[in-house]
């Protein structure tokens, strides 16, 4: 349950605050900020540590074999600096859909490209469209011996600095769900005045980042460029973006992590009336709960990365809610974080050299990235039918009506509960990613919800044995029955693809957040919290205090008043999180350089 070697080699090449690697000094990222100038010296750093190798398969000649690697990696790069990760990792993004629908010598090919340095980036949406790629009419025309790209894409991650682009191309004038195509520019083989670059478009945050966009003249492409077959690009894209969407919580994270250091800072250190903001009770219970926020988004992130590997069927279900809810909860978190600061949230130099303006303005534009917040509840609302089926019947389990059926449901069953157990297992090894397994439609619904009857009552049975607090428990049960209404709901629910009735938002909220207690269930219950030595788990996790104070946020934004005893769970948090003696921080789930003490 440990950090990686490179993930922690990573950690101390960057540095921890106060001792930070000269390109990663604080005031030196404000200050490009200000400039709105890209921040080279921080990537090239990255580069040097051969942080785009972890971007490429292993079967690709990388090192990737992880998705919560990758997701831990350029967590530690967003805890230092949000533009950086969106620049570097924008690489990232830009070959997924290589490694999802390209062969493989076109993968070995843009693998070894990536490792030697160069920037990807992914050339999907245009001026007017936005999230609708069906409207794209970026063109790509056949013609003898290839093809001729023609438009513009906008709005683009590295459109100027990249070297590679993957465009989203019309290869049928029709349109239409097949009438798409993906083609792997290298803009460095194009013949001079096939492509022109477009401006840099300032920004709210992220200031320093290549927003910009490419315009394409008649630039003529080979058929080895195409990734997948004509007609697959979209499908490639929406199979991709169930990868990169996961992975995009790792921004998040980082964000969450400096947010809840600097609001434990502050208390620390700043005074009123005789005594620090640390002695308040009012400012306690704000560190303690989001502190809780902070480790139910980590626990969201750490599964779904897992299940690209584990249950990568249902990933269409997994990243959608992943891309929605944790960036939801870090802004949530800075927000309170900023209510905490006050005037000092809103000062760009004069406190903490304006980390915290910064961080601000810069997570606002993590929701945008891979489909805004609405977009992918619309992807979750499309499949409240099929979720809501697989949950009834995992809870109902029907008598079998032959000796046949019966084995089949107690295979499927079987095979289900083991992919759960290796997303929530941290100790165990995931095997290899297959892309092949990606789908548009989760036919099996999401395993980890349809997990949570039972894994509710595996928590009362630990409380029953006094392995628990009974108001655990307690809590666990009526987000169970909140799940089993909920559910009920989703199969009431009447919509076409042009009317979604706006309570189905709300319902796929409720859904992420039924989805974010099962995960911390499962983690409790399929890791040995209680078993580890002190040095080697969370202080948080003893008696299960994380569990509670994650359950209990969850219920309060299901809308659920509870009793004031049991908020306590918030400010004994809050105790862990200004314990500087303590060899953990709270905000992780995972002992290593994230959780080391940074004050």
């Amino acid at each position: 349950m440990s950090a990686t070697p490179a993930v922690d080699a990573l950690d101390r090449r960057l540095g921890t605050p106060g001792d930070e690697h000269p390109a990663y000094l604080p005031s030196a990222l404000t200050a490009l900020d200000r400039q709105e100038a890209f921040p080279a010296d921080a990537c090239r750093v990255l580069d040097d540590f051969g942080l785009a190798a972890h971007y490429v398969p292993a079967t690709a000649g990388g090192r990737l074999r992880d998705h919560t690697e990758l997701l831990q990696l350029l967590r530690t790069v967003a805890r230092r600096d949000l533009t950086v990760a969106v620049g570097h990792g924008k690489t990232f993004l830009g070959a997924a859909s290589v490694w999802v629908g390209g062969t493989p010598e076109q993968a070995r090919r843009t693998g070894a490209s990536i490792t030697a340095g160069s920037v990807a980036s992914w050339g999907l949406t245009e001026r007017g469209h936005g999230s609708d790629l069906l409207a794209g009419e970026v063109s790509a025309v056949r013609d003898a011996g290839g093809w001729q790209l023609n438009g513009e894409k906008w709005l683009i991650n590295n459109a100027t600095r990249g070297d590679l682009v993957c465009v989203l191309a019309r290869t049928s004038p029709d349109g239409g769900p097949r009438g798409f195509s993906l083609f792997l520019v290298d803009k460095r083989q194009l013949p001079e005045g096939a492509h022109t670059c477009l401006p840099k478009v300032p920004t709210h945050g992220i200031r320093g980042a290549d927003i910009s966009g490419i315009t394409f003249h008649n630039a003529r492409l080979t058929d080895d460029t195409l990734v997948g077959e004509v007609g697959a690009g979209v499908e490639i894209v929406l199979k991709a973006l169930q990868i990169t969407r996961t992975v995009c919580a790792a921004l998040s994270l980082g964000a969450g992590d400096t947010a809840v250091r600097i609001a434990v800072d502050y208390a620390r250190h700043r005074s009123l009336y005789g005594r620090t903001l640390a002695e308040l009770p009012r400012v306690r219970r704000i560190l303690g709960e989001i502190s809780a926020a902070q480790l139910l988004a980590e626990a969201t992130g750490l599964v779904a990365s897992r299940s690209i590997h584990a249950l990568p069927g249902e990933m269409s279900v997994i990243s959608a809610i992943t891309k929605a809810l944790v960036p939801d909860l870090a802004q949530h978190i800075i927000d309170r974080t900023a209510e905490l600061l006050g005037v000092r949230g809103f000062l760009s130099e004069q406190y903490a050299d304006g980390t915290f303006a910064k961080l601000e303005r810069d997570h606002r534009v993590v929701a945008i990235f891979d489909g805004n917040t609405a977009v992918n509840r619309n992807a979750l609302i499309d499949q409240f039918p099929l979720l809501a089926t697989r949950y009834r019947r995992a809870r109902t389990q029907p008598a079998a009506t032959t000796a046949t059926t019966a084995a089949t449901t107690a295979t499927t069953a079987v095979t289900a509960a083991t992919a759960v157990t290796a997303a929530t297992a941290l100790g165990r090894d995931l095997g290899d990613f297959s892309p092949r397994h990606l789908s548009l439609i989760s036919s099996d619904g999401c395993s980890l919800v349809q997990s949570l009857p039972e894994a509710a009552a595996r928590i009362t049975a630990e409380a029953d044995a006094g392995r628990l607090p009974r108001e655990t428990a307690v809590l666990a049960e009526r987000i169970r029955a909140e799940a089993d209404a909920l559910h009920e709901e989703l199969a009431a629910q009447r919509r076409t693809p042009r009317d979604v009735p706006a309570e189905s938002f709300a319902l796929a909220e409720r859904y992420e957040l039924c989805y974010a207690a099962a995960a911390c269930l499962r983690l409790w219950l399929d890791n040995p919290w209680p078993a580890g030595r002190a040095g080697e788990v969370p202080a948080a996790a003893r008696n299960g205090l994380w569990l509670q104070a994650c359950l209990r946020l969850v219920l309060t934004r299901l809308g659920h008043r509870l009793d004031e005893a049991g908020a306590t769970a918030y400010d004994r948090l809050a105790d862990h999180a200004l314990d500087v003696s303590g060899a953990t921080s709270l905000t992780t789930l995972l002992p290593g350089p994230a959780s080391r003490s940074t004050s």
